[in-house]
């Protein structure tokens, strides 16, 4: 079943249930806040003191980060504009009782022309089933070629954070955002204070071990990713977000930032997609 749903003071979302799993999606962003299997924890992190008001980005589940992703682009707000514009619901389909697939698209404005001044396309294909799968299709719509750096920015709600580790990167070189430093990723990722690295090279899945379960993190048109937790300090500085709450979450975001930044001729095509289970 799919449903359109309005919040009182307007904000827009879709509801999506079928025998498998839950998932409820903002039409502003296209963004994804919810996502679960019956009977089971949610799989991505919401704040339980996010906004969900008209212009600004909701804190939790996958944002957006288009065509920018962080501050690469100095006449772009961070992490670019994606996450907070109207998209469209343009298709949606029950194949199954099993899977729901919906297709949201963004195109350029006059208002988006005015800070990136490119024409483009941007379609996000969302299927719930017993996953999650994301497929961010931009096609560039000019006649210029454009730079694009994005990334899926995925919360992922977890036990606690002393109980987690994060598999299948050892090995890759990764650019240390704190320290400005490349280094190279030894055995599994644990977490003692603030990380907030992007790692390159990646070519396999990405598990993430929690103490009661293992998710999965399958890229394609991707060969980077980030690992975020904000840590005490910066977690208690944050908006949106509880000053504890990097207790609750690990960010594992399928991407294309530093080296893996593509470079979109014109009517070219580049899809960046996900698949959590």
């Amino acid at each position: 079943m799919i449903e359109l749903k309005k919040l009182a003071n307007g904000f827009e979302y879709i509801e999506i249930t079928n025998q498998l799993a839950y998932a409820k999606i903002a039409l502003q962003g296209g963004h994804i806040f919810h996502f679960a299997r019956h009977n089971e924890e949610p799989v991505l992190w919401l704040s339980d003191t996010s906004d969900f008001e008209i212009g600004k980005a909701i804190r939790g589940g996958v944002p957006i980060c288009w065509p920018s992703f962080g501050m690469n682009n100095p006449d772009l707000p961070q992490h670019g504009f994606a996450r907070v514009r109207m998209w469209k619901l343009i298709n949606s389909n029950e194949s199954d009782a099993n899977t729901t697939q919906i297709t949201l698209i963004l195109n350029d404005t006059k208002e988006s022309l005015g800070m990136w001044n490119y024409k483009f396309e941007l379609e996000l294909k969302i299927t719930i089933s017993d996953s999650l799968t994301m497929e961010l299709t931009t096609t560039n719509l000019d006649e210029k070629p454009f730079k694009l750096t994005q990334a899926l920015h995925t919360y992922f709600q977890i036990s606690d954070i002393s109980n987690i580790s994060i598999q299948g990167l050892s090995g890759k070189p990764y650019l240390d955002a704190l320290t400005n430093k490349i280094c190279k990723q030894n055995g599994a990722i644990t977490f003692e204070q603030e990380v907030d690295c992007v790692y390159q090279e990646v070519n396999n899945e990405i598990l993430l071990v929690d103490k009661n379960r293992t998710i999965t993190i399958q890229n394609e048109g991707s060969s980077s990713c980030v690992v975020w937790n904000p840590w005490i300090e910066k977690c208690s500085r944050m908006s949106g977000m509880r000053d504890d709450a990097y207790k609750e979450f690990v960010c594992i975001e399928s991407v294309n930032a530093y080296d893996d930044f593509k470079i979109l001729l014109p009517h070219a095509k580049h899809t960046l997609k996900a698949n959590i289970s």
